[in-house]
């Protein structure tokens, strides 16, 4: 792969357009970037390639391209590594002048901070991301930029964030990944300091291309930094430069139209991920400038599962919002909140290989206005979540039965009294292997769990504990074709000996759910 070639750039950009991050948790995210550093929510969508992936936007008060710091939401996802190959962090123009008040309010909030330290002559203060990622604060007049207001009332304008400043890229060969740079993008060197040079584009903005020589590779996930965004002026720059790239042999390119920007991407020889995207249509062109970021866009081509990607997308309040603040609890968990409660809870647990968001969309639709918690089994088989291991078919890992239906005892009374549920009036919902764990909660926990619905559930325990289950009401759903239906009678007979009111209706069906499951529970729900 050829990486630079010693001729003038065809296109020069203008600096950083975006860049473009993964986060574990939205809320501390949105905590962070839209309460404690100010910026302003611009736009919340729906991914592009996998709809169930929030992505938003944050940027100064108009979203002007230069501003925006964007982020993936990998909801509970697992953490990247940092190496080279990969943006190591990214750094927030200000006036020289706010550096004070910056390291006031980063105290204030008990945000790790450190500095100021000069770096290429500017003062800069680093803190950490609720992700962990480095976020430098710089006090700079190099980038001409007109200051605009914070929606955070207590950040005064002269001391809100102007932009971006730079982001760092760490390469094992700095040499060929700014040639690269040079060459396609016409980024042009203007400093050195210690191992990292510097690149600016036409507005004064820069990439940090930092020597990495002997470092580990980088890994995706959360906590990480996806890839840097420059900025184009108009498609014709993107056909430009896509051109520029081909006939240079310089790497696979992929072009998309992302709405709000059309956007073109491609690695440089080291590995990192840069896009060159448009200045416009911008944030506005679907929503007013006044009310950015408030409605959801969901792309196109996933409009016909509007409903479900709505209720699988992580939810957040802004600052200053009502909101229910997610809990630690022994079981990874999603909170949805409806828009007007009706005061009833559904607890839902999936099957093999789901998670969290699985079961979402059902329960939705059995109910809009509960609340609901959806979980994530913490056993794995053959890397797909469980609530508990199986060792055959049809013969499973009573150890960890045991201990998760413990765990998942402890959950369900942490959740009672972190969420205010009315135990009363929630109902636990679980498909296959999450039935099957309520069930053995259920003899094992007595009386935690008042109403179950169990589609496609067996018993799971070798030793059924005494237990007193009067007042327990339990639909089961069992397929007359599902080749584990014959196992559901153990469980009902288990859990009517011990006094619990059991309807279990055989249906034409297999291990899949239908129409007819979604029925039968839903005529239960609205009972409670």
């Amino acid at each position: 792969m050829s990486s630079a070639i010693d001729t003038a750039p065809a296109f020069k950009s203008a600096g950083l357009h975006h860049v473009t991050l993964i986060t574990r948790k939205v809320q501390p995210n949105v905590d962070f970037y839209a309460g404690f550093l100010g910026l302003r929510l611009v736009k919340r969508t729906a991914g592009f390639e996998d709809a169930e992936q929030l992505h938003v936007f944050y940027g100064d008060a108009e979203g002007r391209p230069g501003s925006l710091v964007s982020f993936l939401v990998w909801q509970d996802g697992a953490p990247g590594r940092v190496g080279h190959g990969q943006p190591l962090e990214i750094a927030l123009s200000i006036r020289p002048e706010a550096i004070g008040f910056w390291l006031t309010r980063a105290l204030r909030f008990q945000v790790s901070v450190s500095g100021p330290a000069q770096e290429f002559g500017e003062p800069v203060l680093r803190l950490k991301d609720p992700d962990g990622v480095i976020v430098k604060l710089v006090g700079t007049a190099a980038l001409a930029r007109t200051p605009l207001a914070s929606p955070v009332r207590d950040i005064a304008d002269e001391d809100a964030i102007l932009g971006l400043r730079a982001a760092t890229v760490l390469s094992e060969n700095p040499e060929a990944t700014a040639a690269f740079l040079t060459r396609h993008f016409g980024l042009a060197e203007s400093a050195r300091e210690g191992t990292t040079t510097r690149l600016t584009g036409r507005d004064g903005d820069a990439v940090d291309v930092r020597d990495a020589g002997g470092f580990w590779t980088s890994a995706p996930g959360t906590g990480t930094i996806d890839h840097i965004a420059l900025r184009a002026a108009t498609t014709g720059e993107l056909a430009t430069v896509e051109a520029s790239l081909k006939a240079a042999d310089a790497g696979a390119t992929n072009a998309h139209d992302r709405k709000y920007f059309h956007s073109l991407y491609v690695r440089e020889p080291q590995g990192t991920l840069f896009e060159l995207a448009t200045d416009a249509p911008g944030m506005a062109i679907d929503e007013p400038a006044d009310r950015l970021g408030e409605i959801l866009f969901i792309p196109p081509h996933f409009e016909g599962q509007a409903e479900t990607v709505r209720a699988s997308l992580p939810q957040f309040a802004l600052p200053g919002e009502p909101r229910m603040t997610e809990r630690e609890l022994p079981f990874i968990h999603r909170i949805v909140e409806p828009e007007n409660a009706n005061g009833r809870t559904l607890v839902l647990l999936h099957g093999t290989g789901g998670n969290e968001t699985s079961l979402l969309p059902l329960g939705r639709e059995l109910d809009p206005q509960a609340l609901m918690v959806s979980l994530r089994g913490r056993s794995l088989d053959e890397g797909f979540p469980r609530f508990f291991r199986r060792l055959t078919a049809t013969t499973f890992d009573q150890k960890d039965i045991i201990g998760e239906s413990a765990a998942l005892a402890a959950f369900i009374e942490g959740a009672r009294d972190a969420y205010g549920l009315d135990l009363a009036r929630t109902v636990f919902l679980g498909y296959s292997n999450g039935a099957n764990i309520l069930g053995a909660v259920m003899l094992a926990h007595p009386g935690l769990i008042r109403h179950a619905v169990l589609i496609r559930a067996m018993n799971v325990l070798e030793a059924i504990p005494a237990a007193n289950l009067a007042g327990t009401s339990v639909l089961m759903t069992t397929g007359q074709h599902d080749p584990y239906g014959r196992y559901a009678a153990s469980l009902e007979a288990a859990l009517a000996k011990a006094g619990a009111t059991v309807d279990n209706r055989l249906l034409s069906a297999g291990h899949e759910l239908t129409m007819e499951d979604v029925r039968l529970a839903r005529d239960v729900i609205t009972a409670v």
